[in-house]
């Protein structure tokens, strides 16, 4: 995990060709110049399909189709992930991130496939997919973006949801995503940390350990805009 007295926030983005589909290594992006605008060194990594799992502050999976999710549930599954996970590390997962993070998800029809176990969940196949607006009230606030996807995940008894859906449907039509202490997950593509800067100071600050300045941005002020169109 990051402390105040490391050097370099290192951000890894894990497999981007295969969980790359939505544009969400653009979370990488943003979480690096939000930290560097703050005075913190950071650095992003882009972990292929060959490389070993670096040690990092934060851990970054995106979305992508089924052949790619189940080769990543692959990859990791013989990585050092889910071992640097369990020690303290910290994982925003988005779509297929969120799903093979979970103990069991559906690819191709209805064939289950094992998930990592990092989080008490599990994906199967919705009756109709998901696409459109995707409004998740968390802590107080709308986390906006959009969704794409045929999955309907459930949460296990102990699990928090990230938070409550308002458009769209999210893991069920009622809830969004999970937040457990060491990993952070929605359906909300955007890439969603562009879409909501907010947002993205909170992973910041999980992951340094720290509150964080207030920082106001073009980024900010297109968040407020959308929000204000969504009420409307």
């Amino acid at each position: 995990m990051a402390s105040e007295d490391e050097a370099v926030l290192t951000i890894a983005l894990i497999y981007p060709e295969l969980l790359g589909t939505y544009g969400d290594g653009g979370n990488a992006l943003v979480l690096a110049e939000r930290a560097r605008r703050r005075g913190f060194e950071a650095e992003v990594v882009n972990v292929g399909i060959d490389d070993e799992v670096p040690d990092a502050a934060i851990y970054l999976l995106g979305g992508g189709e089924d052949g790619p999710q189940r080769l990543g549930a692959d990859l990791l599954r013989a990585s050092s992930f889910a071992a640097r996970v369990r020690d303290g590390n910290f994982v925003f997962a988005v779509c297929a991130g969120l799903q093979l993070l979970g103990t069991t998800f559906c690819v191709e029809g209805n064939d289950e496939y094992e998930g990592l176990g990092l989080v008490d969940a599990s994906t199967a196949r919705g009756e109709t997919r998901s696409v459109g607006e995707l409004v998740v009230r968390v802590d107080g606030r709308a986390l906006v973006g959009f969704e794409n996807h045929g999955g309907r995940t459930t949460l296990g008894a102990d699990v928090e949801a990230l938070g409550a859906v308002e458009v769209g449907k999210g893991n069920d039509g009622a809830i969004d995503g999970f937040r457990t202490p060491g990993v952070w997950a929605t359906y909300a593509h955007g890439p969603v940390l562009a879409m909501n800067p907010w947002f993205a100071d909170k992973v910041l600050a999980r992951a340094l350990g720290r509150e964080l300045e207030p920082l106001v941005t073009i980024a900010d002020q297109l968040y407020d805009e959308r929000v204000t169109s969504l009420a409307r």
